[in-house]
């Protein structure tokens, strides 16, 4: 065992990466580390070292590890993932605990691009009594979220459409984590396995941002809030996109890392 987890760290794989691999091809709980500290000195079968092999190769061409292993951990929750969503991120956690800190009781919250539902579920888990809504245009991520939800018993209703196009109604909040990469961006290649149309947004990474910043109005409540991920670099275009449509108290907040990843802003009581 010992032997395999060397040389998957030889071929370039991150030792962590390579421990939770080794696991799941083990049928094993893949946080259980100190189950591989006791068999550290056993022997792999043939079929065992082929699976490890086999993910580890896969991994190595940038395969997601929540697509190797199937499940995603993100705010508390487990969410089930395959290649019809991306990945939920740490980071997104940062726009989920923004929404948790400004919401009401009982708000009423709509999720853009809802993917594997991970925004949506966190928050409807951490708050039982907000109607949670959640929108996204690929039916086969719907499929993925509804599965998700059904799973952990929560309660969402999910929307078929492109953004806000299908939507009625106002909110007193409106989540999202839209596409924001440029589509000649160098790091694209690494996410090759994850869909584009999930990542790619337009010739600068803006387009459904700017989409955004522009219909959200017509569906928030008065004093109701928008918040939105964003690349690295672009809080503060995307702050004068949300000035631009009208919003106010336009302000960001920052990941785990340091990095201004949100932006949002508060649609006026009265205009």
């Amino acid at each position: 065992m010992v032997q395999a987890l060397r040389q998957a760290k030889a071929q370039g794989l991150d030792h962590l990466e390579a421990q939770t691999l080794l696991l799941h091809a083990l049928a094993q709980d893949t946080h259980d580390r100190a189950w591989l500290l006791v068999h550290d000195t056993d022997l792999l079968d043939a079929d065992q070292l082929s699976r490890f092999n086999n993910l580890v190769q896969r991994r190595l061409k940038y395969e997601p590890l929540g697509y190797l292993i199937g499940w995603q951990d993100f705010h508390g929750l487990r969410l089930q993932v395959d290649a019809r969503v991306l990945v939920p991120r740490p980071d997104t956690e940062t726009l989920v605990n923004w929404a948790l800190e400004i919401g009401t009781p009982a708000a009423s919250v709509l999720d853009l691009g809802t993917g594997s539902g991970a925004i949506a579920l966190a928050l409807k888990h951490a708050r039982p009594d907000w109607v949670v809504s959640a929108v996204d245009a690929s039916a086969d991520a719907l499929d993925v979220a509804q599965t998700n939800a059904q799973r952990l018993g929560l309660a969402v209703s999910f929307l078929h459409g492109d953004w806000l196009s299908n939507v009625h109604g106002r909110f007193e909040l409106i989540v999202s984590n839209p596409p924001y990469i440029a589509d000649d961006d160098p790091h694209l290649p690494a996410l090759q396995a994850e869909p584009q149309a999930a990542l790619v947004s337009g010739s600068d990474g803006l387009d459904d941002l700017r989409a955004m910043a522009t219909q959200a109005p017509a569906h928030l409540m008065p004093g109701g809030w928008l918040l939105l991920e964003h690349g690295f670099n672009q809080a503060e275009v995307v702050q004068a996109l949300l000035v631009q449509a009208g919003f106010a108290q336009v302000q960001s907040r920052k990941d785990l890392a340091g990095i201004q990843r949100c932006t949002g802003g508060q649609w006026p009581e009265v205009k």
